[in-house]
């Protein structure tokens, strides 16, 4: 499994030898920390489970302090190496057994031309209509109905169904969503910055939590 919690830089360009030019959007990705491993036998399936950003103790409630192992405090001495961090994920593997609580991970286990998936969500647009939301082209601005552009026009029918269907594409609340990027290429890893570059763009606003992982359909 290779996977990290980042954060979104930005986009910029490089150019190669040849100077041909590549899109690409930096992330800010780790130092993660294991922070639990989970097995089938206690918990039902395997993962391994990461924190990223550190943050003031203050920031944490008594129990996810205790989860961490960073209680202030703590006579009985108990920690597990771990800092106090604001973000947990989860990671799917079969090989738990090459994870420890308390390791750190970086971007470094990532190799330039790899594929990855990078998971986001997507920046809020609030209430849209349709033609933002979904493309519709809108109404012809003739014969009268010169207010009708930007409308969606029928959305049912009074013979055969004589209701709306579910799912119709209508106006709503547009972006703020997860969604996956696929199959990018990494074209550049620095390690001691914390920093990798991704060809093409990925999901949500700079600044926005992201997750890197391995492609699944590579």
């Amino acid at each position: 499994m290779k996977g990290l919690i980042g954060k979104k830089v930005g986009m910029t360009q490089i150019f190669d030898e040849a100077g041909v030019v590549t899109p690409v959007t930096i992330i800010q990705a780790g130092p993660c920390f294991v922070t639990q491993v989970k097995d089938e036998k206690t918990d039902g399936y395997n993962a391994v489970q990461l924190g990223y950003g550190e943050v003031s103790l203050k920031r944490l409630t008594r129990g996810q302090q205790g989860h961490l192992g960073v209680l202030k405090g703590d006579k009985k001495g108990r920690t597990k190496g771990i800092p106090a961090v604001r973000h947990l994920r989860e990671f799917r593997t079969s090989k738990i057994d090459r994870f420890n609580v308390g390791q750190e991970l970086t971007v470094a286990q990532f190799e330039i031309g790899e594929k990855v998936d990078v998971v986001g969500k997507t920046k809020g647009r609030g209430f849209a209509g349709v033609v933002k939301r979904h493309g519709y082209a809108g109404g012809i601005k003739t014969h009268g109905q010169s207010d009708r552009w930007r409308a969606p026009g029928s959305i049912g029918s009074a013979t055969e169904m004589a209701r709306i269907p579910k799912g119709k594409t209508m106006a709503g609340r547009m972006g703020n969503e997860r969604l996956t990027a696929q199959n990018l290429e990494v074209v550049q890893v620095d390690a001691e910055r914390n920093l990798i570059a991704i060809k093409g763009a990925v999901p949500g606003a700079k600044g926005g939590l992201v997750i890197i992982r391995d492609a699944k359909k590579g």
